[in-house]
């Protein structure tokens, strides 16, 4: 029937015309130990008044969340944050994948893993389960947290609750 509801939507998936985008590597790739390929990715978490972004870093090969970052702005300095925790916890991965977003595909983000000889690898256009592993993690702190949680404030969302929610 085409009936939506009509109200601002966040797009954590905005590209930006002038960022280069990389080409998707993980078709017919075999990913079977950790710190093979990591998978990041930006949701949205809706609040009493707004939204904050959740950006993750996954194992792919564990589904392990390696670091996270809770932000109020969509700018890549969040993904380059969570990224360089898990370097320094983790070591560096062979390739990092993400969508297309413009934090993704910043010079910021994009130099801080290209600068360690890591491949990046980025989701094709609406491809969504090219980041499958991901989109679950979103799907499960939605439904077993945001959801029957709701927060008016971001500080709950540091809480042990959702932390332990994500890791």
């Amino acid at each position: 029937m085409g009936i939506e509801a009509l109200y601002r939507r966040p797009n954590t998936s905005r590209k930006h015309a002038a960022h280069k985008i990389w080409p998707y590597l993980l078709r017919e790739q075999k990913i079977d130990r950790a710190n093979q390929v990591w998978a990041l990715d930006t949701t949205y978490i809706p609040m009493a008044r707004g939204f904050v972004y959740l950006t993750a870093v996954v194992d792919w090969a564990s589904r392990r969340v390696l670091a996270y970052r809770v932000a109020i702005t969509l700018e890549s300095c969040h993904a380059v944050e969570a990224i360089e925790e898990a370097f320094a916890k983790y070591g560096a991965p062979e390739i990092v994948n993400t969508d297309q977003g413009s934090q993704f595909t910043a010079t910021e983000f994009t130099d801080a893993v290209l600068d360690r000889g890591i491949q990046l690898s980025m989701d094709g256009k609406g491809s969504g389960r090219d980041n499958v592993f991901v989109e679950r993690l979103w799907r499960s702190v939605k439904y077993e947290e945001v959801y029957l949680k709701a927060c008016s404030t971001r500080e709950p969302l540091r809480s042990t609750g959702f932390h332990n929610a994500v890791t």
